[in-house]
């Protein structure tokens, strides 16, 4: 299985099984079927199914998933069954937010460094972490294996933090800030912005009034 064969619409899906998987297991739950996958994450049974054979043959017709393999699986493809170092660039009130999530633990994700340009937040303590300058990016990310970068400063700083991570490497970066960044071709990118969101949203509430 060559990951580029995966639709990338697939692979997005992916963590919503892993957590949906972790609550049946939660619940004591063994065995499950796609019918009872597809109540949970409001999807069709052969929509699940679909996704799934892309990646091997993971139950029996008839008899369902069992749910510790499943989720072992699943989180082997992921990548969630091994440790990955990120850091964060802007300790601002979102990234301070950030850096206190306790979230990012269990699910194989390790905030390992952050950074500001603000001399008043150098040396700040967050948590476990000491606020580093950013001339000190390059050398932190090598000697920590650092593969993912979250940025949270303000948009008008957002495209040269990124540049910055590209340049040492950061090949997966999850951004914050309100732009449309520009990356090369291989660089993993995520943006999340809840403004967008509740733009779409209100198109749908529109056409309900």
């Amino acid at each position: 299985m060559e990951t580029f064969e995966v639709p990338e619409v697939v692979v997005l899906r992916l963590p919503l099984y892993v957590r949906a998987l972790t609550q049946l297991l939660a619940d004591e739950m063994e065995v499950v079927s796609s019918q009872q996958l597809g109540n949970r994450l409001q999807m069709t049974p052969a929509q699940i199914r679909k996704d799934l054979s892309y990646f091997g043959r993971f139950g029996k017709q008839g008899r369902g998933y069992n749910v510790h393999f499943l989720l072992a699986e699943l989180r082997q493809i992921l990548g969630l069954d091994r440790e990955w170092c990120a850091c964060l660039i802007g300790v601002g009130r979102l990234g301070r937010a950030i850096i206190n999530y306790p979230g990012f633990t269990p699910q194989a994700f390790n905030v390992v460094a952050a950074f500001d340009n603000d001399p008043d937040q150098v040396g700040q303590a967050f948590g476990r972490l000491t606020v580093q300058p950013m001339s000190e990016l390059p050398e932190t990310i090598a000697a920590r294996d650092i593969r993912i970068g979250i940025v949270a400063v303000p948009a008008s700083h957002a495209q040269t933090v990124i540049d910055a991570l590209v340049q040492n490497n950061v090949q997966g970066i999850l951004n914050y800030a309100p732009i449309a960044p520009q990356v090369p071709m291989g660089i993993v990118m995520r943006n999340i912005d809840p403004v967008l969101s509740l733009q779409s949203m209100t198109f749908y509430l529109q056409q309900m009034d």
